[in-house]
């Protein structure tokens, strides 16, 4: 059979050509909006957020970084240098140049010791930091941790040693109650300071004097900018703005004086304090025993706490502003000072002593120190220079617990003398008023006896006692005492917070006159101190009961154990006709006013008034 042959098909060009251009016209058009949508991200990119995207990259590339301002320097009163600054290396962490935190600190702990206590805190302050911030995660780095952190960086990126200005105490516990100490900011103090000023800073002033002045000595924060490669390492530094360093203050304080004073102490439980009766200025100020405040800067561990937490002899306690003990006997010139301003007695005026007193219509017997009394009558100055408890019985009663209240304010006495530090507690001087509002009972004539020696309810910080003499010994001035004296070399003033101008100056002069015979009396009880005393002294001694003793019985120090004794108390001022120092000390269960607290005192002044380091010793001639 023949076979067909196929039709050809003929080639359509036209058509060809059709498909052809419609394909390629709908790629240029898929070309040309791909194009216009990659121009039109570049330019938004580029052009329109420009800015965002260039911040973005220089928060990878450039770091704001706070300064800390250098903490102004203390000096006291002859430029001794009683706190500074020392270099000092921490280890800290930038969050975000850290991966695995966790597993970050890991590493540091295998390097170098880590203890609980340095992760609580740091992550603490995790918490709190600013966008890369420098976290401290341990202070006061060795040379050894240094070099193995320095080996081992490329292990731990975004943990670097910083360096950094740390608080020093040269004169270590000679000044600790008096300058306090700085220590790390705490969780409760960061709700508290200004975070922008205190970026940087990771101290703050906890007590004292470095508390109370922390604005002025902490400065300002200063700031740089600066260019980071992608593990955090500072490249270059492209602005700065340096801080403003915290004020330079000097004080009152003689560091010299306070040695003697701490040496005269002898370790022995007490408190010192002595003034400037022109000024206010405090010239010393210690109290005993004392700590390191070095310890607390960089952080106490607990070991070194609970040691000083448990120790009987209290010494992280200031005696010298919050314990408050009675007064005993170095008020009894202030007393004959209010008898004679309310015409209750004269210098002249003699009062009965058989060595007790008696209220009216009352068989209970207020016995004298001393058996048997100071003689069949006793005037004023006697009664002073002997410390006669029966004189100021009699006084008392007649003067009332009203005026003896509203005289002893007028010295400073029941009420926080506003010295420029911290924790300072204000005492008692009792009032009907108080006695109502505390105790809920009227007020009985037998406490106003007891007030007349300084015992009973009264109470006073050996500051509060101090500040008192000075007032004696500027016949009336009452300033609020001052440690800060100058600040970058201009003078700071005491307040006045008052005046006697209504006290007669005859009146002050018997009391003076009274106050010197207790020094240069044959029978004042601190005449032993006038051996070799080269300017005129006028003092005051006292003994502050700790337990009471049972009407009829005598006090018996060896059946007593020996915190139970007798307080030791001296108070003075000098040179007598011209006072430049006003001196309050108190030792606990001292006994004797004049044997023991007065040759502390007459070592004071004399290292203070003669500036003799033989005579300061407190050597007598």
């Amino acid at each position: 059979m023949a076979t067909i042959p196929r039709r050809q098909t003929l080639k359509n060009t036209y058509r060809e050509r059709y498909v052809y251009r419609r394909r390629m016209f709908v790629c240029i058009v898929l070309l040309m909006v791909m194009t216009g949508v990659l121009v039109s991200r570049y330019t938004q990119l580029q052009i329109l957020d420009y800015d965002i995207y260039k911040t973005q990259s220089d928060r990878n590339r450039i770091q704001l970084m706070p300064i800390a301002p250098k903490r102004g320097l203390i000096f006291d009163r002859n430029g001794i240098l009683l706190a500074e600054n020392i270099p000092s290396y921490t280890l800290t962490v930038i969050r975000e140049r850290v991966d695995q935190l966790d597993e970050t600190l890991a590493i540091i702990g295998e390097l170098i010791e880590l203890s609980d206590d340095d992760i609580e805190q740091f992550k603490k302050r995790l918490r709190r930091r600013r966008p890369y911030e420098e976290v401290p995660l341990k202070f006061r780095l060795s040379e050894k941790e240094i070099a193995i952190i320095a080996v081992n960086r490329h292990r731990i990126p975004g943990v670097d040693v910083d360096a950094q200005l740390v608080r020093h105490y040269p004169q270590g516990e000679l000044f600790a109650h008096v300058l306090g100490y700085v220590g790390r900011i705490s969780e409760r103090e960061q709700d508290t300071i200004d975070p922008v000023n205190y970026s940087g800073t990771h101290h703050i002033g906890k007590i004292g004097l470095e508390k109370y002045y922390e604005d002025l000595l902490h400065g300002t924060v200063g700031y740089q900018n600066v260019e980071s490669n992608a593990h955090g390492r500072i490249l270059r530094v492209l602005e700065r703005h340096d801080p403003l360093p915290g004020g330079d203050i000097q004080l009152h304080i003689d560091a010299q004086v306070q040695k003697v004073a701490y040496d005269a102490m002898a370790g022995r439980r007490g408190a010192v304090v002595a003034i400037d009766p022109k000024t206010g200025g405090v010239i010393a100020m210690l109290s005993t025993p004392s700590y390191d405040a070095n310890l607390f800067v960089g952080g106490i561990s607990g070991k070194d706490y609970r040691a000083l937490q448990n120790d009987n002899d209290l010494p992280l306690y200031n005696r010298a502003l919050q314990g408050q003990y009675p007064p005993a006997s170095t008020v009894k010139p202030l007393w004959a000072l209010a008898g004679m301003y309310y015409g209750v007695v004269t210098p002249a005026t003699r009062y009965a002593d058989p060595g007790f007193f008696s209220l009216p219509n009352d068989t209970r017997r207020y016995r004298d120190w001393k058996r048997g009394g100071h003689g069949a009558s006793v005037n004023m100055g006697q009664a002073i220079a002997e410390s006669c408890d029966v004189y100021f019985y009699e006084l008392a009663y007649k003067l009332g617990i009203d005026r003896l209240h509203d005289f002893g304010t007028r010295f400073g006495l029941g009420d926080v003398t506003g010295i420029d530090n911290t924790n300072e507690r204000g005492g008692l001087l009792p009032s009907r008023q108080w006695k109502r509002d505390t105790r809920g009972s009227h007020w009985y004539p037998g406490e106003t006896i007891n007030v007349g020696i300084g015992q009973g309810f009264m109470l006073a910080t050996p500051l509060q006692i101090a500040v008192a003499t000075s007032v004696l010994a500027s016949r009336g001035e009452l300033r609020a005492p001052r440690l800060l004296a100058a600040v970058g070399g201009e003078p700071v003033e005491a307040p006045l917070l008052g005046k006697m101008e209504d006290v007669p100056e005859s009146q002050w002069d018997a009391i003076q006159h009274s106050m010197e015979e207790v020094i240069y009396d044959v029978r004042g009880t601190g005449r032993s101190l006038r051996k070799g005393l080269q300017y005129r002294m006028a003092g005051k001694t006292g003994t502050a009961q700790v337990i009471s003793i049972a009407a009829g019985e005598e006090y018996d120090s060896e059946s007593l154990e020996k915190r139970k004794r007798d307080h030791a108390l001296f108070v003075a001022y000098a040179p007598s006709e011209d006072p430049q120092i006003a001196v309050a000390v108190i030792i606990e269960n001292g006994e004797s006013g004049g044997g023991v607290a007065g040759p502390v005192a007459r070592a004071v002044m004399d290292a203070y008034l003669l500036n003799s380091p033989d005579v300061a010793s407190g050597e007598q001639q």
